[in-house]
């Protein structure tokens, strides 16, 4: 047999083998998939009955090289509900195709998953935003220069052309602000533009993109978002404003600063998970 007459294992049987690894390794059967960025991985650490599986060991999945993601899947309960963790993402910035980057998400979906939060270091576009500041994307503005959907549509996956006018779920946007309300925490609502990085951009791209209707910049998450609108899955997305972007204060930007910020804000951060997870899980059970 020569090599090009060789059959490669399509997206979902590829897709199944990594989540009945994943599954195998737990009695938890996850119900809510987790995506935890820059400087909030610290999450994954305090959930219950944890099981951790390094990216490598996971089939299909390339490592993570992003400073500040431990690339690890950690599968445990989080106030009683099982969730599945990443601790960490791939980017498109690190080399990887779109295919790679939100392989995990497709893992999710044949794990059962109905419903996914994803967070993510980003840099305030809006002047009425802080650093440090949570806010809930109620939209994306696409401009990384590709679409992970882009090539054959398999439709055990979703249809050609998935509608992405709800691809953040509404209601749970919702929950996050009575929940932040609740708790004296200030969550805003806003709208992430991702860009392709792994540069900072420049304030003449901030100008760009605060005229075009961006609150948030980032490299991140709208892939992951795609791909879970394709599958039927619920976002809920949330931004830690770790930056003012490039113009806005009269200072350079580092990956640092980015971290530490994460840091800063880890308590109100899992506060804010521990109210609304069980909320959503009581969504999609």
């Amino acid at each position: 047999m020569t090599a090009s007459s060789v059959q490669t294992p399509d997206d979902v049987t590829r897709a199944q083998a990594a989540a009945d690894f994943l599954l195998s390794k737990t009695r938890l059967r996850p119900q809510i998939a987790l995506v935890l960025g820059s400087g909030l991985g610290a999450y994954a650490d305090s959930l219950q009955d944890a099981v951790k599986i390094p990216y490598h060991e996971i089939p299909g999945f390339v490592r993570s090289t992003a400073v500040g993601h431990a690339g690890m899947m950690v599968v445990g309960t989080a106030k009683g509900v099982p969730v599945a963790t990443m601790q960490g993402r791939m980017h498109f910035y690190e080399g990887h195709s779109m295919r790679d980057v939100t392989f995990p998400m497709r893992v999710f979906g044949r794990m059962g998953c109905k419903a996914a939060i994803l967070t993510n270091a980003a840099g305030g576009i809006n002047l009425k935003y802080g650093q440090g500041a949570l806010v809930a994307l109620s939209d994306h503005i696409n401009l990384q220069g590709t679409n992970p959907l882009i090539g054959a549509n398999d439709e055990r996956f979703g249809p050609r052309f998935p509608d992405m006018t709800r691809a953040y779920w509404k209601p749970y946007r919702e929950m996050t602000l009575a929940a932040g309300k609740e708790l004296g925490i200030e969550v805003h609502q806003g709208v992430y533009a991702a860009v392709s990085g792994p540069s900072y951009e420049t304030p003449a791209e901030i100008r760009f993109l605060r005229t075009i209707g961006a609150d948030l910049v980032g490299m991140s998450t709208v892939p992951e978002a795609i791909v879970a609108a394709h599958m039927g899955i619920r976002v809920l997305a949330i931004s830690c404003v770790t930056n003012m972007a490039a113009g806005i204060l009269d200072q350079p930007l580092n990956h640092e600063e980015v971290l530490e910020t994460g840091r800063r804000v880890q308590g109100q951060f899992l506060a804010l998970l521990e109210s609304v997870i069980p909320q959503i899980a009581a969504d999609v059970a």
